[in-house]
């Protein structure tokens, strides 16, 4: 492979109008880069000016650049890229939920978990109020549903209310000292319809054994202790720490107004659901945001084309705000796939319960939907996890493509089931496909919480990457969160190797890295809209570079897993390098 491409330097001095003497800023030489703008190879040096690439190519052509006031970085052959990007995540609630009791999916015999959850109590890391609260629960625990009960209900647990956040942010469980002091017994589900009472897993006497789904558990979830504002902020902070830390430099919030006692799986927004944005302006007036937020505006699954208009006031009231954009709206077509939530909607039934989860979106009004938030200039990145649900959101862009005259690229998230029928639909429609990929292994929650529950079929289409690449989708990648880890390096590894403790994962969708840097670069830059602006090393995109401790290209897939970033900048300014 080449180092560099002789046409490069040639376009970055016909942008840059070199014949003014502008130098640059910073120059970063003796270098692997690579620009992730499409077909061209590895270059040597990058020249930074005024936070913009100034120019892109070989050591000399580059540093000829330079001035006495150039600051002149030699990177001794070490890796250089642009700034990764997260197409799909929730930070600040990430960052509140690593400020607190968290399991991190961990999973504990239930004696060793009840002395773990008093330990936390006692450091304080377990209370809001008078209620313990324990975030980052594995759905592995649900199908433990009753023996959580035995355990949290009797003794010192008989009058402290216990809350057990799921990861997967659709799930959790309360025990019945909670559950009682929000109204959630044999009365209420009596009371709801059959969809509302899915939602709560009861006995036969319908009495609630204390694990919730979906808007089941929004009614525990938006009852919960607000966090002061000041924590709020520290979790804002953090999440743009963590985030620059792994060479993250913009992200897509998948539900920036979100929170507070709306439900979150079937919001109906108002004009005064904020949300996070507020955080984010805060810490862009402290010129704290060394990050682009692409922020989502999160919408009913069934919402109406003049339903939108009450999204648009709440962009209005942050427009301006540096670093801060909003490409569309977020819509969930279906839930989670897990045992014993089995909320996703499949094609083929759940072969427990015979039942196809539950469809959010109608599949007659979503593409009038999608058709309105075009007219709008707006994405619609839907959350889809079962079959059925990328089958109806994408029959509704299909749609919409035949109502709107000038299309824009939707996205659809998580796809962890895709019918090969749907793959070649994505190139058609221009569809992105954003996908956590760290979740395409072999563990807990795909062998035994969905395995035995779908079709062989299905399953051997699970988290389908190569399939869809093959098949001309564009991919970008994604973190979810908290849900999994904002570290893209796990991922990008993941995805190649597909294996867990349990196993490969259909080792027929691996994916290469080289695939995977493009789709935390430039293909996500361009699931947030910013692709003009970020995403590749190229004259006048803004300069987030990132810095890495190895040949990310040559390395093995368990040492890419590993990577380290030694430095990130974000418009040529260092934000992040670790502790000396």
């Amino acid at each position: 492979m080449k180092r560099f491409a002789p046409g490069l330097i040639a376009a970055a001095l016909a942008f840059s109008s070199l014949e003014s003497q502008a130098a640059a800023d910073l120059v970063l030489f003796n270098a692997k880069v690579f620009t992730a703008e499409p077909g061209q190879p590895l270059a040597q040096a990058v020249a930074v000016e005024g936070g913009k690439i100034l120019a892109v190519g070989a050591d000399a052509e580059i540093l000829a650049l330079a001035d006495a006031n150039t600051r002149r970085l030699d990177l001794a052959g070490k890796v250089l890229m642009p700034g990764l990007i997260d197409s799909h995540s929730h930070p600040v609630m990430g960052a509140l939920a690593s400020l607190r009791a968290n399991l991190h999916d961990e999973v504990k015999p239930l004696a060793e978990l009840e002395q773990w959850i008093v330990e936390e109590e006692r450091a304080g890391r377990a209370r809001m109020d008078d209620i313990l609260l324990i975030s980052g629960v594995s759905s592995a625990y649900w199908q433990q549903s009753r023996a959580l009960a035995e355990r949290f209900n009797r003794g010192r647990w008989a009058s402290q209310p216990l809350v057990l956040d799921g990861i997967d942010g659709h799930t959790g469980w309360a025990n019945r000292a909670m559950l009682e002091r929000l109204g959630i017994d044999a009365r209420l589900v009596a009371s709801l319809d059959a969809k509302e009472a899915g939602y709560i897993e009861h006995d036969a006497d319908l009495r609630p054994t204390g694990f919730l789904a979906e808007t089941g558990w929004d009614r525990v979830r938006s009852r919960l202790p607000e966090p002061s504002k000041e924590l709020l902020l520290d979790a804002a902070r953090e999440a743009v720490r963590i985030n620059n830390r792994v060479g993250v430099t913009a992200w897509m919030d998948a539900a920036a107004n979100g929170g507070g006692d709306q439900s979150l799986f079937e919001m109906r927004p108002t004009a005064d659901d904020l949300g996070v944005l507020p955080l984010y302006r805060r810490l862009a007036e402290n010129g704290e945001l060394s990050a682009h937020v692409a922020a989502l505006l999160l919408t009913h699954p069934q919402s109406q084309p003049a339903d939108l208009a009450v999204l648009d006031e709440v962009m209005q009231k942050f427009r301006g705000v540096p670093n801060l954009s909003f490409p569309g709206i977020k819509v969930f077509a279906d839930g989670v796939l897990e045992f014993p939530g089995q909320t996703a909607a499949l094609i083929a039934p759940y072969s427990n319960s015979l039942k196809q989860g539950q469809l959010l979106i109608d599949p007659v009004g979503f593409g009038d939907l999608v058709a309105a938030a075009e007219r709008r200039g707006w994405i619609v990145h839907t959350h889809a996890v079962g079959d059925r649900a990328v089958r109806e959101a994408l029959n509704g862009i299909e749609r919409a493509r035949r109502l709107a005259a000038e299309p824009v690229p939707h996205s659809i998230t998580h796809l962890q089931l895709v019918n090969p029928r749907e793959f070649p639909r994505f190139k058609q429609l221009g569809v992105i496909a954003s996908m956590q990929l760290l979740w395409a292994t072999a563990e807990s929650y795909t062998e035994e919480l969905v395995k035995p529950y779908v079709s062989a079929f299905a399953y051997r289409h699970q988290y389908p990457a190569r399939s869809l690449h093959q098949a001309g989708a564009t991919l970008a990648g994604a973190s979810d969160w908290p849900v999994s880890s904002p570290n893209p390096w796990h991922a990008i590894a993941q995805a190649s190797t597909r294996q867990g403790p349990l196993g490969v994962l259909n080792a027929a969708e691996s994916i290469d890295r080289q695939t995977m840097f493009r789709a935390y670069t430039l293909n996500a830059a361009k699931a947030l809209r910013l692709d003009r602006q970020i995403g590749s090393l190229a004259p006048g995109k803004q300069a987030d570079l990132i810095v890495l401790d190895r040949d990310v290209f040559e390395v093995s897939d368990q040492e890419l897993s590993d990577t380290q970033v030694l430095r990130t900048f974000f418009a040529g300014r260092q934000v992040y390098a670790p502790a000396s």
